[in-house]
């Protein structure tokens, strides 16, 4: 018989199920990391092939590459007909696809000889019954905010209890504080939409969980984080660990890349780096009003440019997109690429002064941990959340009347300019912000309350 020095040698197995996009494979790909190389955990991340986009690609083959410890299981999902959903977006497809796959991950995880699971929220509901099947504890790694988990946890009993009275409005979360109608992600008012099936059914199922894991830290959301730790969200709730913000794996190997050495030749804190993530396209008029804007500003710019939701189809021509001769009358003070960017790279620039964002979770967290204030654009799904978490926590600045998408109207140029003028400015916030970064440095280091928390979901494991 093995002694029990044997037992509490072992190393346990944890596989990671990560779902589809960016702003969900990257903190999987960062908790892999930290589990693997400072908590004593052998790891396996679950890889859906093929992914959507070329980002995702390209990360996962840096992350394998970069971190040989890191094991992949390469999942092969059912057929699946996305003509039953006409027009949905593909990320969203993707999570109904994986989803109907669910129940053929068992033999994957038997095979794997997994010990505990860490699933994405998209996938929740389906995932938690196979990992009963298997007798493996399944916990949940929310890539989103503490205050979206809050929404996400409560949104089944606030339906419940508005059954019938037409339609989302105010969402007030016990211990955490109210959600605007105006805030709540835009397919959340629509009951039929494959959204809101998916979250609703997902929210249900997390006291289901063994335990969640929540990319934020506790200076950063301390309502929301001492909310849920505390029980106060929704009864029955699986302990929390706020075990951001999860950090760069910072010996993946990077290109040479001409807009790191367009940055050194910058001024300290002159440049204004913008980017909306790789999630969603910004509309052409939209993004001719933010070119007039940054223009307008005077500023130096980095401007990482999307306009398809798709990578892949992303075809246009800079020129055609931002306006004729935008281009050449900025040459000298401003640098647009269609690129990736290794954005958490250009926010510790000490060149970079201001991040115009679309507060897509990965983007706060990035922008916190650098200390480098936010403007905030958002344009959808949870950014108007995070946005007010961003400015509740002193990172940054929302105007909360502008426009996001699937409402009238754009942002105007000079409302864009003259904001940007007054944060680029704003000396008070610039040291709120790097006080918040100095926060995230002592949250994450030894002894401090994410790297305690990450400890002991290991020790859990």
């Amino acid at each position: 018989m093995p002694s029990s020095g044997d037992a509490a040698s072992r190393r346990p197995h944890v596989v990671l199920i990560p779902s589809a996009g960016m702003g969900h494979l990257v903190p999987f790909g960062r908790l892999a990391v930290a589990l693997s190389s400072g908590h004593g955990c052998d790891v396996s991340l679950v890889t859906v092939l093929p992914t959507v986009s070329t980002a995702e690609s390209k990360h996962l083959e840096a992350l394998f590459d970069a971190f040989p410890a890191v094991r992949r299981l390469d999942f092969e999902l059912a057929p699946f007909d996305a003509s039953e959903f006409p027009g949905a977006d593909p990320f969203f497809l993707r999570f109904e696809a994986m989803r109907r796959s669910a129940p053929l991950l068992g033999p994957l995880l038997t095979d794997a000889g997994a010990s505990a699971l860490a699933t994405d929220i998209a996938l929740t509901s389906v995932v938690i019954p196979v990992a009963k099947e298997q007798g493996l504890p399944c916990h949940i790694l929310f890539t989103a905010s503490a205050a979206m988990l809050s929404l996400c946890a409560y949104f089944p009993t606030y339906l419940d209890a508005n059954a019938g009275r037409g339609g989302v409005g105010d969402v007030d979360i016990p211990g955490v504080y109210r959600i605007p109608k105006a805030s709540i992600p835009q397919a959340l008012h629509d009951p039929n939409h494959l959204f809101t099936r998916q979250f609703v059914a997902n929210g249900r199922s997390l006291t289901s969980a063994a335990g969640i894991l929540v990319n934020t830290f506790d200076a950063l959301e301390p309502e929301a984080v001492t909310a849920l730790q505390q029980g106060k969200v929704a009864s029955g709730f699986p302990p929390v660990f706020a075990v951001g913000p999860l950090l760069l794996a910072s010996n993946q190997a990077k290109d040479p890349a001409n807009y790191m050495e367009w940055l050194d030749a910058q001024p300290a804190r002159s440049v204004v780096y913008v980017s909306f993530g790789s999630r969603k396209a910004v509309s052409g008029e939209q993004l001719r009003e933010l070119a007039a804007g940054l223009e307008a500003s005077g500023h130096r710019f980095l401007w990482v440019v999307k306009s398809t939701v798709v990578d892949r189809d992303d075809a246009a021509e800079l020129g055609e997109l931002l306006g004729e001769g935008f281009l050449e009358r900025v040459e000298k003070r401003g640098l647009v690429t269609k690129a990736w960017v290794e954005q958490e790279e250009v926010l510790k620039h000490e060149a970079v002064g201001l991040f115009v964002s679309h507060c897509g979770w990965n983007s706060v967290t990035e922008a916190a941990t650098s200390g480098v204030p936010v403007l905030a654009l958002p344009r959808f799904g949870d950014q108007r959340v995070n946005s007010g978490v961003v400015a509740r926590a002193g990172l940054g600045v929302w105007v909360d009347s502008w426009s996001w998408e699937g409402e009238e109207g754009v942002i105007g140029a000079e409302e864009i300019s003259e904001k940007v003028k007054a944060v680029m400015g704003d000396e008070a916030l610039r040291r709120k912000a790097a006080n918040l970064g100095e926060a995230a440095a002592k949250a994450v280091a030894g002894g401090g309350s994410s790297h305690h928390c990450l400890a002991e979901f290991a020790r859990l494991c």
